[in-house]
């Protein structure tokens, strides 16, 4: 190996940062959860509405990039052609985004909305099942898309146009840090974007282990617990080291293709065999009342909260805050990635297509598996809601699938589809890891550095089950404090991208424009 090639400042930085905060919160479990919640209780009480106000910035400038002459320019040569057809490069860029997460808030979201509705509705009304059949839809519809895209645009323009063989966070920022990119402002800039990835990822697989676990449970009869966490948080971890260290051609194109699959199988048989009617009825409403609603939606801050008339119900912080805050953690990665597998496409083609196949992929999970689960509850067949409050959200959701006919069959098909789409989001999430601590890349980063990545990713994960037992409030409270740094590096990225763009594009050009120069700084 050439020593050189190994960005060690920012290796090593990462590793301390990361160990110092999880090796107190180890120790002292009980203090570390108090520390985590009073941070959070200061962000989203001072800063929550930068939150909201990113999000719809973000979209507002992805669209316009993309509908701009600035969306004609092909990420590569006059020659390049899309590495992957377009299904493939779909289904890797959903997968890396969502992972097994979309397996456990589209099954069971709805209730928590039902329950606890925005906007002052009564809870379990008519009003609160409209609500709750369409928040799902916007948490994880185009802003989420449009906050993973950004950082996207410049990090590709520099690897392909620009040609810098780089894939780092800091690299991107360049037109802005300037010659500070390579010093240890830059360093930290990439430090800050690992410890923000590795804490959504802890968030990430704090949720899927729980929910993998409760599968496992019900074909075996094990008893949910600790014990059963660790055995399964170790054996995802063994899956996705060894899809990571296959690389990304062979590992992570293959499970994503499988996902694919397993998902069309799996939504398919529900949309076919079950109240299908209810579903597409459901679906369509939902999408016509986000629609209508959507701008209200983004930048609900309820403001008059502290006023004695009015009564705070907490909504933006616990979800939409927190849905922003987790899209920001793990966006530099997602867009990372997303660059990684867009050479040959257009600007326009690799905005649109995140935006349209990553929100597409989100509307049918959620109209398909929530609305199922809703229409047990309204029709009495099963109750996920008393299942969520009297046992736990993993067993509600396993619930909700048992209810299909061939149970078994789906519950495994369920549980695998979230041990891949986990195994998935993790092996590119090392392999972005690994990315930014080395000094170039010729195909792909060394194996041993993605190996090593792939394992200290589940630390995370094991801490905030230690400390908070994997529950919802410590992993949303998690995602919050992680991501409050990535609001600057995502204004950084943005303005970095139009300074460069507007630098190297001239006046005027035909149909489709390359800017490919070999001595570009």
């Amino acid at each position: 190996m050439d020593r050189k090639i190994m960005d060690w400042p920012t290796f090593i930085g990462a590793l301390l940062v990361l160990f110092s905060v999880a090796v107190p919160l180890v120790l002292f479990p009980d203090f570390g959860d108090e520390m985590v919640t009073a941070a959070n209780t200061f962000v989203t009480e001072s800063f929550g509405n930068l939150y909201l106000l990113i999000g719809m910035v973000l979209l507002v400038f992805l669209l316009y990039i993309a509908f701009s002459r600035y969306g004609r320019i092909v990420l590569g040569s006059k020659e390049s052609k899309p590495e992957f057809n377009t299904l493939t490069w779909a289904g890797m860029l959903f997968a890396a985004g969502i992972g097994s997460s979309v397996l456990y808030w589209g099954t069971i979201e709805w209730a928590f909305y039902y329950q606890g509705p925005p906007f002052g509705a009564e809870p379990g009304s008519n009003e609160a099942i409209e609500w709750a059949t369409t928040y799902g839809l916007f948490h994880w519809g185009p802003i989420a898309w449009a906050i993973y895209c950004l950082p996207a645009l410049p990090i590709a323009y520099f690897f392909y146009v620009r040609r810098r063989s780089v894939l780092k966070v800091s690299e991107a920022c360049r037109p802005i840090l300037k010659g500070y990119t390579d010093g240890p402002v830059g360093k930290l800039v990439d430090v800050l974007f690992m410890i923000g990835l590795l804490g959504g990822a802890g968030t990430t697989m704090g949720l899927a282990t729980p929910l993998i676990g409760e599968g496992v449970s019900y074909f075996t009869g094990i008893e949910p617990g600790m014990g059963l966490y660790v055995i399964v948080l170790l054996g995802c971890t063994a899956i996705f080291a060894i899809s990571s260290y296959t690389g990304l051609r062979r590992g992570i194109r293959h499970l994503s293709n499988i996902n694919l699959w397993l998902s069309f199988i799996l939504l398919g048989f529900i949309l076919v065999v079950g109240p299908t009617l209810f579903i597409t009825d459901t679906m369509v409403n939902s999408v016509g009342r986000l629609l209508d609603n959507f701008f209200q939606m983004a930048m609900w801050t309820e403001p008059f909260k502290d006023f004695a008339n009015f009564e705070s119900t907490g909504f933006p912080e616990a979800w939409t805050i927190f849905y922003w805050a987790w899209w920001l953690v793990y966006a530099p990665f997602v867009g990372l990635f997303v660059a990684r597998i867009s050479k040959g496409r257009t600007i326009r083609e690799m905005v649109l297509g995140t935006l349209v196949y990553g929100t597409i992929g989100c509307l049918l999970y959620f109209g398909i598996l929530g609305n199922f689960g809703l229409y047990l509850e309204l029709t009495g067949q099963y109750s996920p809601v008393d299942t969520l409050n009297n046992v736990g959200t993993e067993a509600a959701i396993i619930g909700t699938v048992a209810q299909m006919p061939l149970s078994p069959v789906f519950v495994g098909i369920f549980v695998v589809l979230a041990i891949i789409f986990l195994a998935t989001t993790f092996d590119s999430g090392s392999y972005i890891l690994a990315s930014v601590c080395q000094n170039y890349i010729d195909d792909e980063p060394e194996r041993w550095n993605r190996l090593f990545w792939a394992v200290v990713m589940a630390l995370p994960s094991m801490v905030l089950l230690l400390i908070g037992g994997g529950t919802l409030d410590t992993l949303q409270t998690a995602s919050i404090v992680a991501g409050f740094p990535l609001i600057f590096i995502m204004t950084m990225l943005a303005f970095s991208f139009t300074k460069a763009i507007k630098e190297d594009m001239p006046k005027s050009f035909g149909s489709k424009y390359y800017i490919y120069r070999e001595d570009m700084d």
